[in-house]
């Protein structure tokens, strides 16, 4: 079945449950009243609101009303439509909206600069754009050079829309509620999603409908939600992670809240205010709400967490002690991990299982519905508990690159779906990552790409050379770290380096810079392993400082 049988089987049994509720803290007005008092608040516009829910009936019928606008666009089956939101309550009825019509929908990072955003609607070959408030600068830096899209539509105040754009909300109130009159199977194409290695701009990942499908039923089966759950949401729904956990609470009817913003009180109190029952974090913020609970920022006397039955951590390694940390806190709460990646159709496809604390570090065992096997680089299986590099088969592999068959080539092999990282099997058929095959640095459960940030501090007058490598860190995980040659004759300090960084992102910018000559191998490539062992240990007080 198509995953938009889930939406209209729930808008039928659970009509007036709740689905989706939107807590944004920027909102929040000066009160002497709790969360829950204050959100019966009126203001005048529904985006300025601190609270804002969403019954599985009126997300069925938003999803309705966006896919019949969508065809009075002219929008058919195969169509690429984009969207270039921060988490809202809009976001999933315009993702199954477009799913509705048998188009294509191609979620999009919100941290991509305005070149990257260009390039991902070009490579998807995406004819229409969503975007919120947020973005305006960016689309108005690229709309020039995006001749395939042809229509915009802007999700937020009417008064602030671009010229060139509609205003989602004043063009669906115009649409018919009717279900779309459009045939989908599983094989049918569902989604693009983007990746990419160390080696450029993301790669475009296709997936059908099989693969959503199935991505709903492993997360249901790993982690039991029920009806009465509560999942509390806050990774960008963009990624696979955030959105395949949500599918959870999509194939059990179970309410999710959308919580925009990762402050640990903010986390506290949701979690108390909406009787959260599963929360899903990134390791930098059960470090800053274990942090925040040590200095007395927070107390837990002060919330109702009685119903917080799990924590899962995902989206980069997860260390042992943290989790050995949190179980002292909350000795109550189960704890999961899971392993995937976005060709994947993200978590899932390796899972540790609730019942398996005691293997904490382990990313786990094939996930439900899945198979693993660990291979050398002749595609051979290795003996258990020695090195190579991880496989994975089942439902939810990608159909293919879309337009790069030679990338596609390179990572499937038959069923078999090469992850490019580097693991071993214990004796009890656990799963441990080793190191990644691939350079790509996960700080804070983001993906870093080296080569686009050596290529920029490349530019550069003073800097010959210049190789970026991760170091450990105890919040983020990794950060980055720039190994930096200057050229002969040239003096040139940190701070102008800091300085000439402000140009990228703040989430690229180096954490860490080193003055060094870059060692480069016989056929030009720089040794990155061996950047690794001189300054991993050596560097990871200051970068621990730094982040």
């Amino acid at each position: 079945m198509p995953i938009t049988d889930f939406l209209e089987r729930n808008a039928k049994v659970y009509p007036n449950d709740s689905a989706i509720v939107e807590i944004n803290p920027a909102n929040q007005p000066e009160r002497n009243t709790t969360w829950r008092e204050y959100s019966l608040i009126e203001l005048a516009s529904e985006s300025d609101k601190y609270r804002r829910e969403m019954t599985w009936k009126d997300f069925d019928l938003k999803a309705n009303r966006f896919a019949n606008l969508l065809f009075t666009r002219g929008v058919k089956k195969g169509d690429k439509v984009a969207i270039l939101l921060m988490n809202c309550l809009e976001w999933l009825p315009i993702y199954f909206g477009i799913l509705k019509t048998g188009a294509i929908v191609v979620p999009m990072n919100f941290r991509y600069s305005f070149d990257e955003i260009q390039y991902c609607l070009d490579l998807a070959d995406a004819r229409m754009l969503v975007f919120g408030p947020e973005f305006i600068e960016r689309i108005d830096a690229v709309k020039g050079n995006i001749p395939k899209v042809t229509d915009f539509f802007f999700v937020g105040k009417a008064e602030e829309t671009p010229s060139y754009a509609g205003n989602y909300a004043e063009l669906i109130n115009f649409c018919s509620t009717q279900v779309p009159p459009v045939a989908l199977t599983e094989e049918d194409d569902a989604a693009i999603y983007f990746s990419s290695g160390t080696t450029g701009f993301p790669k475009a990942i296709l997936h059908s409908h099989a693969s959503l499908t199935n991505s709903a039923r492993t997360e249901q089966a790993h982690h039991g939600q029920k009806k009465d759950d509560v999942f509390l949401c806050i990774p960008p729904l963009y990624h696979t992670g955030a959105k395949m956990h949500w599918f959870g609470s999509l194939i059990s009817g179970s309410k999710a809240v959308l919580l925009r913003g990762v402050k640990p009180e903010w986390v506290l109190e949701v979690a108390s205010s909406e009787r959260a029952t599963i929360v899903w974090l990134l390791v930098p913020w059960v470090q800053d709400i274990l942090d925040a609970l040590d200095r007395g920022d927070i107390k837990l006397s002060d919330y109702h967490l009685e119903r917080w039955r799990l924590m899962h951590v995902g989206a980069q390694p997860v260390p042992p002690s943290l989790i050995k940390r949190w179980k002292t806190v909350f000795p109550n709460h189960q704890y999961d991990t899971n392993y995937g990646l976005s060709e994947s159709i993200g978590p899932g496809c390796v899972h540790l299982g609730v019942e398996n604390i005691d293997k904490v570090g382990a990313i786990g065992k094939a996930g439900y519905l899945w198979k693993t096997k660990i291979v050398d680089e002749a595609g051979n299986p290795v003996k258990q508990g020695e090195v190579g590099e991880l496989a994975v088969a089942g439902p939810g592999v990608m159909k293919c690159y879309y337009k790069n068959p030679q990338a596609t080539e390179e990572i499937l092999k038959g069923e078999w779906l090469l992850t490019g990282d580097m693991a071993k099997e214990d004796e009890d058929g656990f799963i441990y990552l080793v190191d990644r095959k691939k350079d790509v640095i996960i700080s804070g459960g983001e993906n870093l790409y080296p080569v686009q940030i050596e290529d920029f501090l490349r530019a550069y007058d003073k800097i010959k050379d210049a190789a970026v490598i991760g170091l450990p860190d105890r919040r983020l995980g990794e950060i980055a770290a720039a190994v930096i040659e200057i050229k002969d004759g040239f003096d040139c300090t940190e701070e102008e380096i800091n300085e000439f960084c402000l140009g990228l992102p703040r989430y690229k910018r180096p954490k860490v810079i080193i003055f060094a000559k870059i060692p480069r191998n016989p056929t030009g490539k720089i040794e990155k392993p061996k950047l690794r062992a001189m300054y991993c240990g050596e560097r990871l007080v200051e970068a621990q400082t730094k982040a």
